[in-house]
């Protein structure tokens, strides 16, 4: 039991560590708790709720692993190295399209809501 705490404190330590040293992570997580703001002003559905939170936890992780690996990288590769700048660049490509993703959902979840809004406040 011990073990299975440990891990969990061990996992926190990586939340706080991306949470202090990310700019992206942290912008992430604004945006998060802004589309579940917003989840719950408009009302959103279930099935709407975990589209969301799906594209939230894909954000999140994918941002997690490209903390992680480019730390590893600039761990096994202080100096410059073309290589070790792809692996870098590979992963932030991942994260922009996870955010893609997280984007294009909120859009069609959340943009024909805020019209009929808008539409009823006029």
């Amino acid at each position: 039991m011990k073990r299975l705490i440990r891990s969990f404190g061990f996992a926190f330590k990586g939340l706080r560590y991306a949470t202090a040293s990310q700019p992206n992570f942290r912008i992430h997580l604004v945006l998060a708790v802004i589309a579940v703001v917003l989840g719950f002003v408009l009302g959103i559905s279930f099935s709407e709720w975990e589209w969301i939170v799906l594209a939230i936890a894909f954000v999140l992780v994918v941002e997690l692993l490209n903390t992680g690996i480019e730390t590893l990288t600039d761990l096994v590769s202080p100096g410059y190295n073309e290589k070790a700048g792809r692996v870098k660049d590979v992963c932030a490509g991942a994260v922009v399209i996870a955010a893609l993703f997280a984007l294009i959902t909120g859009i069609v979840i959340f943009l024909p809501k805020l019209i009929v809004l808008i539409h009823h406040a006029a």
